[in-house]
Protein backbone atom coordinates (compact mmCIF):
# COMPACT_ATOMS: atom_id res chain seq x y z
CA UNK A 1 0.00 0.00 0.00
CA UNK A 2 1.36 3.51 -0.77
CA UNK A 3 0.77 5.88 1.87
CA UNK A 4 1.54 9.51 1.61
CA UNK A 5 2.19 10.82 5.15
CA UNK A 6 2.39 14.46 6.25
CA UNK A 7 3.22 14.98 9.77
CA UNK A 8 2.36 18.20 11.06
CA UNK A 9 4.02 17.84 14.91
CA UNK A 10 7.01 17.69 16.66
CA UNK A 11 8.46 14.50 18.44
CA UNK A 12 7.85 12.16 15.72
CA UNK A 13 10.42 9.18 15.89
CA UNK A 14 12.15 9.43 12.76
CA UNK A 15 11.74 5.43 12.79
CA UNK A 16 7.79 5.41 13.16
CA UNK A 17 7.15 6.23 8.98
CA UNK A 18 8.75 3.03 8.58
CA UNK A 19 6.75 1.02 11.28
CA UNK A 20 3.23 2.48 9.72
CA UNK A 21 3.98 1.57 5.86
CA UNK A 22 4.81 -1.80 7.55
CA UNK A 23 1.44 -2.04 9.39
CA UNK A 24 -0.50 -0.56 6.08
CA UNK A 25 1.04 -2.78 4.17
CA UNK A 26 -0.13 -5.83 6.59
CA UNK A 27 -3.71 -4.79 6.52
CA UNK A 28 -3.59 -4.87 2.83
CA UNK A 29 -2.39 -8.21 2.73
CA UNK A 30 -5.07 -9.05 5.67
CA UNK A 31 -7.38 -7.67 3.46
CA UNK A 32 -6.01 -9.99 0.68
CA UNK A 33 -6.75 -7.46 -2.75
CA UNK A 34 -5.24 -8.01 -5.97
CA UNK A 35 -5.26 -4.15 -6.31
CA UNK A 36 -2.83 -1.37 -5.04
CA UNK A 37 -4.32 0.98 -2.43
CA UNK A 38 -3.05 4.56 -2.03
CA UNK A 39 -4.08 6.61 1.22
CA UNK A 40 -3.64 9.85 2.50
CA UNK A 41 -2.63 9.77 6.21
CA UNK A 42 -1.81 13.41 8.67
CA UNK A 43 -0.17 13.10 11.85
CA UNK A 44 -1.09 16.36 13.88
CA UNK A 45 -2.14 17.32 17.53
CA UNK A 46 -5.27 17.33 19.54
CA UNK A 47 -6.03 21.11 18.65
CA UNK A 48 -6.18 20.69 14.73
CA UNK A 49 -7.53 17.22 15.01
CA UNK A 50 -10.48 18.25 16.75
CA UNK A 51 -10.90 21.39 14.24
CA UNK A 52 -10.94 18.88 11.80
CA UNK A 53 -13.80 16.85 13.78
CA UNK A 54 -15.68 19.96 14.14
CA UNK A 55 -15.63 21.00 10.52
CA UNK A 56 -16.26 17.45 9.10
CA UNK A 57 -18.42 15.46 11.88
CA UNK A 58 -19.79 18.71 13.38
CA UNK A 59 -18.33 17.60 16.69
CA UNK A 60 -16.58 19.94 18.45
CA UNK A 61 -13.84 17.65 20.77
CA UNK A 62 -10.35 15.98 20.01
CA UNK A 63 -10.48 12.06 19.04
CA UNK A 64 -7.59 9.82 18.12
CA UNK A 65 -8.12 9.24 14.54
CA UNK A 66 -10.74 10.05 11.80
CA UNK A 67 -11.09 8.37 8.58
CA UNK A 68 -12.85 10.16 5.66
CA UNK A 69 -13.42 6.99 2.57
CA UNK A 70 -13.42 7.61 -0.53
CA UNK A 71 -15.13 4.41 -1.95
CA UNK A 72 -18.82 3.98 -1.59
CA UNK A 73 -19.12 0.34 -0.20
CA UNK A 74 -22.00 -1.36 -0.69
CA UNK A 75 -24.37 -2.50 2.87
CA UNK A 76 -21.88 -5.34 4.46
CA UNK A 77 -19.48 -5.15 1.57
CA UNK A 78 -15.31 -4.23 2.24
CA UNK A 79 -12.78 -3.64 -0.32
CA UNK A 80 -12.07 -7.59 -1.24
CA UNK A 81 -15.67 -7.67 -3.09
CA UNK A 82 -16.20 -4.17 -4.43
CA UNK A 83 -13.07 -4.32 -7.32
CA UNK A 84 -15.22 -2.21 -9.57
CA UNK A 85 -15.75 0.61 -6.79
CA UNK A 86 -11.76 0.29 -6.15
CA UNK A 87 -10.74 0.68 -9.99
CA UNK A 88 -13.31 3.80 -10.24
CA UNK A 89 -11.23 5.17 -7.43
CA UNK A 90 -7.88 4.80 -9.33
CA UNK A 91 -5.74 7.78 -9.55
CA UNK A 92 -2.83 7.59 -12.56
CA UNK A 93 -0.46 10.04 -10.09
CA UNK A 94 -0.25 7.88 -7.37
CA UNK A 95 -0.59 4.26 -9.36
CA UNK A 96 -3.18 3.29 -6.88
CA UNK A 97 -7.20 3.17 -6.03
CA UNK A 98 -7.35 6.02 -3.70
CA UNK A 99 -8.72 4.45 0.04
CA UNK A 100 -9.39 8.08 1.53
CA UNK A 101 -7.90 10.14 3.86
CA UNK A 102 -6.96 9.37 7.92
CA UNK A 103 -5.71 12.00 10.44
CA UNK A 104 -4.49 10.28 13.68
CA UNK A 105 -3.95 13.03 16.90
CA UNK A 106 0.08 11.87 18.08
CA UNK A 107 -1.20 13.62 21.62
CA UNK A 108 -4.24 11.15 22.00
CA UNK A 109 -1.75 8.25 21.08
CA UNK A 110 0.41 9.36 23.32
CA UNK A 111 -2.35 9.16 26.11
CA UNK A 112 -3.86 5.91 25.26
CA UNK A 113 -0.29 4.15 25.05
CA UNK A 114 0.19 5.42 28.31
CA UNK A 115 -3.22 4.16 29.38
CA UNK A 116 -3.15 1.11 27.99
CA UNK A 117 0.66 0.06 28.65
CA UNK A 118 2.46 -0.17 25.54
CA UNK A 119 4.35 1.56 23.08
CA UNK A 120 3.85 4.97 21.34
CA UNK A 121 4.78 2.91 18.23
CA UNK A 122 2.12 0.68 18.78
CA UNK A 123 -0.64 2.62 19.45
CA UNK A 124 0.34 4.63 16.39
CA UNK A 125 0.30 1.61 13.95
CA UNK A 126 -2.97 0.84 15.65
CA UNK A 127 -4.99 3.74 15.06
CA UNK A 128 -3.62 3.97 11.44
CA UNK A 129 -4.56 0.19 10.74
CA UNK A 130 -7.74 0.95 12.51
CA UNK A 131 -8.12 4.13 10.42
CA UNK A 132 -7.70 2.06 7.23
CA UNK A 133 -10.26 -0.66 7.69
CA UNK A 134 -12.22 2.05 7.86
CA UNK A 135 -11.55 2.98 4.30
CA UNK A 136 -11.84 -0.33 3.51
CA UNK A 137 -15.63 -0.57 4.28
CA UNK A 138 -15.21 -1.63 7.90
CA UNK A 139 -17.78 -0.13 10.67
CA UNK A 140 -17.97 -0.85 14.48
CA UNK A 141 -21.39 -0.11 15.18
CA UNK A 142 -22.52 -3.31 15.78
CA UNK A 143 -20.63 -6.17 18.15
CA UNK A 144 -20.67 -8.17 14.82
CA UNK A 145 -18.84 -5.59 12.85
CA UNK A 146 -16.94 -4.57 15.79
CA UNK A 147 -15.57 -8.41 15.98
CA UNK A 148 -14.96 -8.80 12.67
CA UNK A 149 -12.87 -5.31 12.48
CA UNK A 150 -10.61 -6.25 15.63
CA UNK A 151 -10.02 -9.86 13.88
CA UNK A 152 -8.51 -7.83 11.16
CA UNK A 153 -7.01 -5.05 13.46
CA UNK A 154 -4.61 -7.82 15.20
CA UNK A 155 -4.48 -10.01 11.81
CA UNK A 156 -2.64 -6.96 10.24
CA UNK A 157 -0.77 -5.18 14.08
CA UNK A 158 0.10 -9.22 14.34
CA UNK A 159 1.33 -9.57 10.73
CA UNK A 160 3.02 -6.29 11.28
CA UNK A 161 5.11 -7.39 14.37
CA UNK A 162 3.66 -5.22 16.21
CA UNK A 163 1.93 -7.23 18.98
CA UNK A 164 0.78 -5.76 22.16
CA UNK A 165 3.90 -6.16 24.85
CA UNK A 166 3.28 -7.55 27.79
CA UNK A 167 5.43 -8.47 30.70
CA UNK A 168 2.94 -9.87 32.29
CA UNK A 169 -0.33 -11.15 32.68
CA UNK A 170 -1.24 -8.80 35.19
CA UNK A 171 -0.35 -6.11 33.12
CA UNK A 172 -2.23 -7.34 30.26
CA UNK A 173 -5.55 -8.05 32.01
CA UNK A 174 -4.83 -4.29 33.65
CA UNK A 175 -4.65 -2.76 29.94
CA UNK A 176 -8.18 -5.37 28.83
CA UNK A 177 -10.20 -3.49 32.33
CA UNK A 178 -8.91 -0.40 31.56
CA UNK A 179 -10.57 -0.91 27.93
CA UNK A 180 -13.68 -1.96 29.57
CA UNK A 181 -14.11 0.44 32.17
CA UNK A 182 -15.17 2.90 29.58
CA UNK A 183 -18.56 1.25 28.86
CA UNK A 184 -19.44 1.15 32.62
CA UNK A 185 -22.75 2.03 33.18
CA UNK A 186 -22.97 4.28 36.20
CA UNK A 187 -25.64 7.19 36.13
CA UNK A 188 -26.07 6.78 40.07
CA UNK A 189 -22.79 6.14 42.19
CA UNK A 190 -20.43 7.96 39.15
CA UNK A 191 -18.06 4.90 40.06
CA UNK A 192 -17.42 3.22 36.81
CA UNK A 193 -15.47 -0.16 37.47
CA UNK A 194 -13.72 -2.68 34.79
CA UNK A 195 -12.68 -5.96 34.94
CA UNK A 196 -11.17 -8.43 33.44
CA UNK A 197 -11.00 -12.29 34.19
CA UNK A 198 -8.40 -14.60 32.65
CA UNK A 199 -9.16 -18.42 32.88
CA UNK A 200 -7.27 -21.91 33.02
CA UNK A 201 -7.30 -22.04 29.32
CA UNK A 202 -5.59 -18.73 28.91
CA UNK A 203 -8.81 -17.16 27.58
CA UNK A 204 -9.81 -13.26 28.97
CA UNK A 205 -13.27 -12.06 29.18
CA UNK A 206 -13.89 -8.52 30.35
CA UNK A 207 -16.83 -6.75 32.09
CA UNK A 208 -18.33 -3.46 33.81
CA UNK A 209 -20.57 -2.40 36.36
CA UNK A 210 -24.22 -1.37 35.22
CA UNK A 211 -26.09 -0.27 37.62
CA UNK A 212 -30.28 0.03 37.46
CA UNK A 213 -32.90 3.08 38.84
CA UNK A 214 -33.94 -0.19 41.26
CA UNK A 215 -30.23 -0.01 43.56
CA UNK A 216 -30.51 -4.52 44.04
CA UNK A 217 -30.07 -4.89 40.32
CA UNK A 218 -27.06 -3.28 39.87
CA UNK A 219 -24.60 -5.60 38.89
CA UNK A 220 -20.67 -5.53 39.51
CA UNK A 221 -17.47 -5.84 36.97
CA UNK A 222 -16.18 -8.79 38.26
CA UNK A 223 -19.30 -10.63 38.33
CA UNK A 224 -20.02 -9.29 34.55
CA UNK A 225 -16.98 -10.99 33.85
CA UNK A 226 -17.43 -13.86 35.36
CA UNK A 227 -21.14 -14.95 33.91
CA UNK A 228 -19.28 -13.93 30.50
CA UNK A 229 -16.69 -16.87 31.01
CA UNK A 230 -18.94 -19.14 32.87
CA UNK A 231 -21.56 -18.53 29.94
CA UNK A 232 -18.61 -19.60 27.41
CA UNK A 233 -18.55 -23.04 29.20
CA UNK A 234 -14.96 -21.91 31.70
CA UNK A 235 -15.06 -23.02 34.86
CA UNK A 236 -11.55 -22.38 36.55
CA UNK A 237 -10.45 -19.05 37.03
CA UNK A 238 -6.44 -17.77 37.47
CA UNK A 239 -6.40 -14.08 37.82
CA UNK A 240 -8.90 -11.10 37.81
CA UNK A 241 -7.57 -7.32 37.42
CA UNK A 242 -9.98 -4.65 38.42
CA UNK A 243 -9.62 -0.86 37.78
CA UNK A 244 -12.03 1.74 38.89
CA UNK A 245 -12.26 5.83 38.30
CA UNK A 246 -12.19 6.50 42.03
CA UNK A 247 -10.11 4.65 45.22
CA UNK A 248 -8.74 0.83 45.08
CA UNK A 249 -11.57 -1.07 43.74
CA UNK A 250 -11.52 -4.49 45.60
CA UNK A 251 -14.42 -6.61 45.02
CA UNK A 252 -17.58 -6.87 47.25
CA UNK A 253 -18.49 -9.41 49.48
CA UNK A 254 -21.00 -10.91 46.69
CA UNK A 255 -18.11 -10.99 44.29
CA UNK A 256 -15.37 -12.45 46.22
CA UNK A 257 -17.82 -15.76 46.85
CA UNK A 258 -18.72 -16.06 43.24
CA UNK A 259 -15.21 -15.68 42.32
CA UNK A 260 -14.48 -18.62 44.59
CA UNK A 261 -17.30 -20.81 43.68
CA UNK A 262 -14.52 -21.18 40.60
CA UNK A 263 -11.12 -20.54 42.12
CA UNK A 264 -10.19 -19.95 45.99
CA UNK A 265 -6.41 -20.17 44.65
CA UNK A 266 -7.60 -16.70 42.55
CA UNK A 267 -4.76 -13.85 42.33
CA UNK A 268 -6.84 -10.26 42.61
CA UNK A 269 -5.05 -7.18 41.12
CA UNK A 270 -6.67 -3.87 41.35
CA UNK A 271 -5.34 0.01 40.32
CA UNK A 272 -7.63 2.81 41.52
CA UNK A 273 -7.37 6.29 39.43
CA UNK A 274 -4.30 7.29 41.49
CA UNK A 275 -2.31 4.53 38.99
CA UNK A 276 -1.35 2.33 41.98
CA UNK A 277 -1.56 -1.34 41.60
CA UNK A 278 -2.01 -3.70 44.51
CA UNK A 279 -2.45 -7.53 44.41
CA UNK A 280 -3.58 -10.03 47.10
CA UNK A 281 -4.94 -13.34 47.15
CA UNK A 282 -8.49 -14.49 46.85
CA UNK A 283 -8.14 -16.65 50.36
CA UNK A 284 -6.90 -13.28 51.88
CA UNK A 285 -9.92 -11.37 50.82
CA UNK A 286 -12.20 -13.85 52.01
CA UNK A 287 -10.82 -16.32 54.77
CA UNK A 288 -12.45 -19.52 55.83
CA UNK A 289 -14.71 -18.96 52.12
CA UNK A 290 -17.54 -21.09 51.63
CA UNK A 291 -17.24 -23.00 48.47
CA UNK A 292 -18.36 -26.37 47.37
CA UNK A 293 -15.96 -28.40 49.72
CA UNK A 294 -17.93 -26.99 52.59
CA UNK A 295 -20.78 -28.87 51.02
CA UNK A 296 -19.15 -31.91 50.46
CA UNK A 297 -17.20 -32.16 53.56
CA UNK A 298 -18.87 -35.04 55.02
CA UNK A 299 -19.11 -37.07 52.05
CA UNK A 300 -17.40 -40.02 51.14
Amino acid sequence: MKLEMRVCTDGIPDELPVKLQLAADAAERAEALGESLFASVIITDDETIRKINSSERKIDKATDVLSFPTVNYRQGHTARDSAKRLRAEYDADAGACVLGDIVISSERAREQALEYGHSFEREMCYLLVHGLFHLMGYDHMQPAEKARMREMEEKALSDAGMTRDYSSDDERLLSAAREVVRNAYAPYSGYSVGAALMTSTGHIFTGCNIENASFGLTICAERCAAFAAIAAGEREFTRIAIVSSGDSPWPCGACRQVLNEFSSGLIVTVAGADGVVLTEKLTQLLPHGFGKASLMGDKD
